[in-house]
């Protein structure tokens, strides 16, 4: 199985809908742009957020099988994806690539 790296790419707040629908919270995401993690036979990587590998999970196993080209060419590199976590409030989104 192929080894995948995730890279934190983008990370979002919308403050606005925080005030607007969020209870306020103690702890938020600690993930920070350009972060790393290495999957190892399509496993969720320690230190991984569980949520965020929630949303992965499916992409990075494919791609450790080396399945790829998702969606007939959504990615310049068809052994790629770029998925987002699924807070609301404060999306990561995350870069999946086959390393070689």
């Amino acid at each position: 199985m192929k080894k995948i790296r995730i890279t934190a790419i983008r990370k979002a707040s919308y403050p606005d809908l925080m005030a607007q629908y969020e209870n306020p919270i103690e702890h938020a995401c600690d993930v920070q742009e350009g972060q790393q993690w290495i999957s190892v036979d399509g496993k969720c990587p320690d230190g991984m957020c569980p949520e965020a590998w929630k949303s992965m999970r499916e992409f990075v196993e494919a791609l450790s099988r080396g399945e790829g080209d998702f969606f007939d060419g959504w990615m310049k590199n068809p052994m790629s994806a770029m998925i987002s976590c699924n807070d609301g409030f404060r999306p990561v989104s995350f870069y999946l690539e086959v390393m070689e």
